[in-house]
């Protein structure tokens, strides 16, 4: 099952190396990481994508608690949230292509950040699923890069992860 946590840590060096570590040696797999200052500086906001039972996501947040850096953390899979994770996406879009990228990018509701003559930058946000069923709706030829940031996520209502 896949399991979105999120964590309050010290904004400190090598905070992120020491969460990291911890997955790593345990031999735990990562699907997505992101992490940002807070709306406190001395505090940083990690949201991990990690795929397995709950017993062993269990098993991971307590090890994370147990961390000197972690103030915070909750499963955010427990209970209703919300999860949005960026795309950007360089589509090739020449000729009768063009106007089909457009078309995708609005039904998607995708915004056409940058047009050249050969290609668009397309930006996306929304859920994982939304964002690989864009990919899924493009010709694999026509994708010359591509760029996600991972989910981040909140509890919904009062919910909230603070201190």
């Amino acid at each position: 099952m896949r399991h979105i946590i999120s964590v309050l840590l010290e904004n400190e060096p090598g905070a992120l190396s020491r969460v990291v570590g911890l997955f790593s040696a345990r031999g735990y797999n990562i699907e997505t990481l992101t992490v940002a200052p807070t709306e406190d500086p001395s505090l940083s906001r990690m949201t991990i994508v990690s795929i397995g039972s709950d017993d062993v996501i269990e098993q991971i947040t307590k090890h994370l608690n147990r961390l000197v850096d972690v103030v915070k953390l909750i499963d955010l899979s427990d209970g209703p949230h919300i999860e949005r994770e960026l795309m950007l996406i360089k589509i090739r879009a020449v000729g009768k292509e063009r106007e089909e990228m457009k078309r995708l990018a609005d039904i998607f509701r995708g915004h056409i950040i940058d047009v050249t003559d050969k290609s668009y930058t397309i930006e996306l946000t929304g859920d994982s699923s939304k964002l690989d069923a864009f990919i899924e709706a493009i010709d694999r030829s026509a994708i010359l890069e591509t760029v996600r940031t991972g989910s981040s996520g909140l509890g919904r209502g009062e919910r909230i992860l603070k201190v």
